[in-house]
């Protein structure tokens, strides 16, 4: 065990008081023997808190490696799987630390308080941040996106492709190229639209067209283009109908269904090849326009 305070005290002002001239070789050798059990205990202290370090220390690792290889064939996300793999060293780490202060004769419980103490002052001090690890954390267990997804972040209007989830932000990756950090907090608080979530999404294609042109042969063009399309899915229903009667055109709309990776190159070639297939049959498609009317009383 270890040497109260008090006794360690005691010793040293006893020492402190007696002249070294005055005392026989003999006196301090049987008062140097006092404190031998004391060393000695406090040393096979040290080497058995040692011996358990280093003995706990390889456990956690082999208990992370159990625990990865178990993730790794759950198939759990690669974010989930880090996440977790900290989580479990700090707390691993902490218990052994705590187990060995037990050991040398440290009073656990005043540590735990303090710590308990300092985790309250930085929790009031860091609220942003607890709150964007707890979004991580949700964002981890909910899954709404994963990484590679491409989502929409509504109330601040950035999107792109996630590319990591951290502890505290999400990394989306832009069509032009830039990154963009956004705190964890504030996507669990506003509305996200993944647009890869699904392995198909729909087209949707409005034109208009003059209200001279023939209707029929407008149909059967787009008709056309999506028979010679190859990626659209030919299982999924096709819709080519009159959206509506505006004031300057006839509004035509398409619906057909792709896979998600094919949506934006299938959309863009559609759309052009509409463009040049009513030009060839002679189908305005018009500007906004007034008709304007005079007449005399």
């Amino acid at each position: 065990m270890l040497l109260s305070q008090t006794t360690v005290q005691e010793q040293v002002d006893e020492l402190a008081n007696i002249n070294i001239e005055e005392v026989e070789p003999s006196v301090i050798m049987e008062t140097l023997k006092g404190y031998v059990p004391d060393i000695v205990h406090f040393g096979i202290a040290v080497l058995i808190s040692i011996v358990v370090f280093v003995i706990g220390s390889k456990l956690i690792k082999l208990l992370r490696r159990i625990v990865r290889r178990s993730l790794d064939r759950s198939s759990v996300d690669k974010g989930v799987e880090q996440f977790v793999d900290s989580l479990l060293k700090i707390g691993l780490y902490l218990l052994l630390i705590m187990t060995i202060a037990g050991m040398l004769g440290i009073q656990t419980t005043s540590i735990v308080t303090v710590i308990g103490s300092a985790g309250v002052a930085v929790g009031l001090a860091l609220q942003g941040s607890l709150s964007n690890f707890a979004g991580g954390v949700l964002i981890l267990i909910l899954k709404p996106f994963k990484v590679g997804d491409y989502i929409i972040d509504c109330s601040t209007g950035n999107e792109g492709t996630v590319k990591q989830i951290q502890i505290f932000y999400t990394k989306l990756l832009t069509i032009d190229n830039k990154e963009a950090l956004i705190p964890n907090g504030t996507l669990m608080n506003s509305s996200i639209i993944n647009a890869t979530g699904q392995t198909e999404r729909r087209i949707d294609i409005l034109v208009g067209i003059s209200y001279d042109a023939d209707l029929k042969v407008a149909k059967e063009c787009m008709a056309e283009l999506v028979a010679k399309e190859q990626n659209v899915l030919k299982e999924k229903p096709v819709d080519i109908f009159v959206n509506s009667l505006g004031d300057s055109a006839v509004e035509l709309g398409l619906h057909v269904w792709v896979a998600t990776e094919d949506y934006w190159a299938v959309k863009w070639r559609l759309t052009e090849n509409i463009k040049l297939s009513f030009d060839k049959k002679g189908i305005e498609i018009p500007f906004n326009q007034l008709s304007v009317h005079i007449t005399e009383k």
